[in-house]
């Protein structure tokens, strides 16, 4: 169980002392030495927090500012930065002189992002221990305890929440009812501008609402959503962003695919583009649309944008006579119908001692399949298996080369 913080810990660990202390200590991996070394330093009274936010900086490391305060769970579900700039930049083009409530700021790293792309930025959150922590890594920002369904600001503003996908007991949850704050009423709060705990007045209201949440939601769960957002970063789909009708143009897109690397080299896709794109015969490449795309369902806007075709009107996995550039694609070798003993001669006859499987509707388990190919060779191969019209196909391709 990761170590709960205290307000007198925050209190601790941000004066002088606490500063002082974290400079000087540092983790071994030995946790008998670390707990007599943090003690030889603060104490029993703060040594436990001195050693948590020592490990927490630790895994922040590299992803986020150096010398910030943590929780586990706020590190663990804390936006990438690449996504969370990439939210302000969108807001601050529509936004600009809006001002921008990030209600669940948990430690402080949208409000910190927003911050600086935005004039009119206040942060909310609930928990004692991580608003005082916000003060610490962003005490330049406008920082206040509020609930989120009772945010500190008056109507017209622009609400931005990433309700808890977890209960108290670490189960995910995918339901909108099920978050924290529960974020259908989280929208019918925003829709009747704020009504009192009663819940007995709506008034209407011009409160904008984004939010960053889950991608496997269903959407139909969230009518409010006049856009919904896909968006992954170096091939990881990281969330799924709903916005309201005040913050996206009335004849724009419903869906938009937006994909993020840290190289910058992004690219976005959405459901206003051509998707004209016809069945046909695999070609010399297989092409793996990124995540973003796949769950936004413009796997076909892709392949218009490309010049590919699809292998079957319900696969995800694309053919053409050239790798578009983005994404993964993969070099068709040899490819014929799917049976576990032609492809093991297959596989044996190229030497293939490596291999990664992917599987598209059909049940293989790759991990079980792969011993049973009795693989050697100083070779590596990627097999994609995927259930074609109403036949199993195999692909065997060279490994997938990532634009």
């Amino acid at each position: 169980m990761a170590f709960a913080f205290s307000v007198p810990d925050v209190g601790f660990l941000t004066s002088g002392a606490g500063a002082a202390a974290l400079e000087a200590f540092t983790t071994t991996g030995d946790r008998l030495r670390d707990v007599a070394a943090a003690r030889r330093l603060v104490g029993d009274e703060h040594a436990a927090a001195l050693m948590e936010t020592a490990l927490l900086r630790a895994r922040a490391a590299g992803r986020f500012p150096d010398g910030w305060l943590w929780t586990a769970d706020a590190l663990e579900q804390a936006t990438a930065l690449p996504v969370a700039r990439h939210r302000a930049q969108r807001l601050a083009a529509v936004a600009a002189d809006r001002v921008v409530a990030d209600v669940t700021c948990s430690v402080g790293v949208e409000t910190a992002v927003l911050s600086s792309v935005l004039e009119r930025v206040i942060g909310a959150d609930l928990d004692p221990v991580r608003l005082a922590m916000a003060r610490a890594n962003v005490p330049e920002a406008g920082l206040v305890r509020a609930d989120a369904l009772a945010p500190a600001v008056r109507p017209g503003a622009v609400l931005v929440a990433d309700p808890a996908r977890r209960t108290e007991n670490g189960r995910r949850v995918r339901r909108p009812d099920e978050m924290t704050p529960p974020l259908d009423v989280l929208a019918a709060a925003r829709e009747c501008g704020f009504p009192d705990t009663e819940r007995l007045r709506c008034d209407t209201a011009d409160t904008d609402l984004v939010v960053s949440t889950a991608p496997g939601l269903d959407f139909a769960l969230v009518p409010w959503a006049r856009e919904v957002e896909l968006v992954s970063l170096d091939g990881r789909v990281r969330e799924a962003a709903l916005w309201s009708a005040g913050l996206v143009a009335s004849d724009g897109p419903r869906r938009r695919a937006t994909v993020l690397r840290t190289d910058g080299a992004g690219y976005e896709v959405t459901d206003a583009d051509d998707d004209t794109c016809p069945t046909r015969e695999v070609g010399p490449w297989l092409v793996d649309p990124d995540g973003a795309v796949v769950r936004a369902g413009l796997v076909r806007h892709y392949a218009a944008r490309h010049g590919l075709g699809q292998l079957d009107p319900h696969l995800a996995y694309l053919t053409g006579d050239h790798p578009p550039g983005t994404g993964r694609a993969f070099r068709v070798l040899e490819h014929g119908p799917y049976s576990e003993k032609t492809l093991r001669r297959t596989l044996a006859a190229r030497e293939v001692g490596r291999v990664e499987i992917l599987v598209r509707g059909l049940d293989v388990e790759p991990d079980r399949l792969r011993p049973r190919l009795r693989l050697a060779g100083p070779h590596a191969a990627t097999v994609v298996l995927a259930r074609v019209g109403r036949g199993a196909q195999a692909y065997v391709c060279e490994p997938a080369a990532t634009a």
